[in-house]
């Protein structure tokens, strides 16, 4: 298909738009987002689904089968499009039900073909599509840092789960960290947790409301974030043996108050690598998920498609 259309999954929200394959770029006048409220029911949050995809479909040719790729957090099962969210505070009225059923009864067509692939995975493959111009790069690890913490790793564009050299599942948001998980620390959670332990002051804007106010306390949380980093990821950077570091979400976009310092302690720990900062996060990951359709690529991940 030389036209697919990308889906990323927000806990929030929903983004859509269409992909020329050839060049991995977005094509003009079909990007849509809309709200989700993820607590609602099955039907709200179905339709609302089909309502942002069908603006996009109405963009483009439909006199052929449209490619439907979707960027989704999990659980769920990627290769069957059941979503398995439970007691994980968003979607969960969905649970064990089949996305692409439900979402076929919504959409303006019906001549249509669906696949899915973990979000964080799908970012990673996007952002070695986009960033294939500069960086000719084997070996990635691709993380997301907002509400949650995710990541992929990444070898010749195939997301690695399983083997020596990356964690379980190539997940790390459930790894052990200080005295918790690295999703307690490298998420929007910590930073609200961390301002308010030195302030008392609840704030509710998130990172950027944080970076905004730029006094003594806001220094500390984040270089005692980019400390955190540093630490955490050096073991996995150098047991992948990675070339690249990607950084997304919408905490990298305040990299300047903490990329300098974990660069900084990277080298001190001899990991010299480049780092990359990319902020259209939801645009990468829809770029990502639609190579889902290119069919050497489909091949080799199909079968080793996360089951959880």
């Amino acid at each position: 298909m030389s036209i697919t259309i990308g889906v990323d999954i927000g806990g929030s929200h929903i983004s859509s738009a269409a992909v020329e394959s050839e060049n991995f770029k977005i094509i003009p006048g079909t990007y849509f987002s809309g709200a989700v409220n993820s607590k609602a029911s099955k039907d709200v949050i179905i339709k609302k689904w089909g309502e942002i995809i069908n603006k996009t479909i109405k963009e483009i040719d439909t006199n052929q089968t449209i490619g439907i790729a979707f960027s989704m957090p999990g659980p769920f099962q990627y290769e069957t499009g059941i979503a398995m969210f439970k007691d994980n505070d968003k979607y969960e009225s969905l649970y064990n039900i089949c996305i692409s059923e439900e979402l076929l009864k919504h959409l303006i067509v019906k001549d249509v073909s669906f696949r899915f692939l973990n979000d964080a995975s799908c970012f990673g493959v996007g952002s070695s599509l986009i960033q294939e111009s500069l960086f000719v790069k084997e070996k990635i690890i691709a993380i997301t840092l907002g509400t949650g913490f995710g990541a992929s790793f990444l070898n010749e564009r195939l997301p690695i789960t399983t083997g020596n050299t990356v964690p379980h599942n190539g997940c790390l948001w459930d790894k052990p960290f200080k005295a918790s998980i690295g999703d307690n620390y490298f998420s929007t959670r910590w930073f609200l947790g961390q301002y308010e332990k030195y302030t008392g002051e609840k704030l509710k804007d998130g990172v950027k409301e944080i970076a905004s106010i730029q006094n003594e306390y806001t220094s500390i949380i984040f270089e005692e974030f980019a400390n955190n980093v540093s630490d955490f990821l050096f073991p996995f950077l150098v047991e992948f043996d990675a070339d690249l570091l990607v950084l997304g979400g919408n905490i990298a976009r305040c990299h300047q108050l903490f990329l300098p310092k974990i660069t900084q302690n990277l080298k001190i720990k001899n990991v010299n690598l480049p780092i990359i900062i990319i902020e259209n996060t939801e645009e990468t990951s829809i770029i990502g998920s639609t190579y889902l359709f290119n069919e050497v690529f489909w091949e080799k991940i199909k079968e080793e498609l996360p089951y959880f």
